[in-house]
């Protein structure tokens, strides 16, 4: 096995995570070729999402979770197969999506199964897709004490003393 190709992978997948969770989105973009396919099976946006094309996919993702809306994506436990300039791979996920102006946490779990492709000796997600394994969703008003107490990208009014 390419251990070097394994590792290179590995790393992609959680600069994927962490570019996402700190919108840095030109970051976020390039790790996915140009003609990356995306297919997100989440219930809490009706119907699974399918996207197209790196644009489109960052497009997407910046409009969704932008603002102050906050995620955590832990990726783990991955099986990747390597075959040259292609691999595949598949990840055990937890993310959390705290959303302050709806009052709402999603939390939930699923695989990934991703496609990764070599170009000009850069590894690059060709394909990321996932069907849940749990989605759940909880309102702020159903828990009285919750607060937030932080959050990066917005102000957070701070509890009285």
């Amino acid at each position: 096995m390419d251990l070097t190709a394994l590792e290179d992978i590995r790393r992609l997948k959680y600069r994927y995570a962490r570019s996402l969770d700190l919108k840095r989105w030109d970051e976020f973009a390039d790790v996915f070729t140009e003609d990356a396919t995306a297919d997100y099976g989440t219930r809490a946006t009706s119907e699974p999402l399918s996207l197209r094309g790196r644009d489109q996919i960052v497009s997407y993702m910046r409009d969704a979770l932008g603002g102050n809306i906050i995620t955590v994506h832990f990726c783990a436990q991955p099986e990747i197969e390597i075959d040259g300039d292609t691999a595949d791979g598949t990840w055990c996920f937890e993310d959390t999506v705290i959303v302050p102006d709806h009052r709402v946490m999603i939390k939930g779990s699923a695989y990934y199964e991703d496609r990764y492709r070599r170009e000009d000796g850069v590894w690059r997600i060709a394909h990321i897709g996932y069907q849940r394994t749990y989605e759940l969703m909880l309102s702020f008003d159903d828990m009285p004490s919750l607060q937030l107490l932080a959050n990066r990208w917005a102000d957070v009014p701070q509890p009285q003393a």
